[in-house]
C-alpha cells in the first residue's frame, strides 16, 4: 500500500536486542491532506531510517504494511513502513496543504469606461 502525507511528528527512537540481534525502530506521525485531514503512525525499522528524509514539514511517499497481531485477548495493528521518498516540491503551504480543492480562476478584466457614460 501506498500514502502520500506530511511528517508533523518524530517519536522517539527505540532500541533494543532481539534474539537475531541489535534492532532500531522509529515511528512517525504523518498527515494525510483532504477536506478531514488524518493522522496516521508509521514505524520505520533498522536500515530504511534516513534522517534526511524524516524532517518535519517534508511531504514523504510511504510504501507500507499493515500487520496486526493478538496478545492476551487483544489485538494491536502496526504500519509498517517498507520504502519512504520525499515528494518533490518539498512542504506545500498551510492553505495549500489544507484545501486540496483548485484554485478559483481570476476574474476578467472590465476596461475602464468611466468616461462613456450611457446617459
Amino acid at each position: 500500500m501506498e500514502i502520500k502525507g506530511k511528517l508533523i511528528k518524530l517519536l522517539p527512537p527505540q532500541t533494543g536486542e532481539g534474539k537475531n540481534g541489535p534492532w532500531k525502530k522509529q515511528e512517525i506521525i504523518v498527515e494525510i491532506p483532504g477536506q478531514y485531514p488524518k493522522s496516521v503512525c508509521v514505524a520505520i525499522w533498522g536500515d530504511k531510517i534516513s534522517e534526511s528524509q524524516l524532517q518535519i514539514g517534508n511531504m514523504l511517499n510511504i510504501f507500507f504494511d499493515v500487520e496486526s497481531r493478538e496478545f492476551n485477548g487483544r489485538w494491536y495493528t502496526d504500519v509498517k513502513a517498507w520504502k519512504i521518498e520525499s515528494v518533490a516540491g518539498s512542504a506545500p503551504s498551510n492553505n495549500e496543504f489544507q484545501n486540496s480543492e483548485p484554485p478559483l480562476p481570476e476574474p476578467p478584466d472590465i476596461p475602464d469606461e468611466s468616461d462613456d457614460l450611457p446617459f
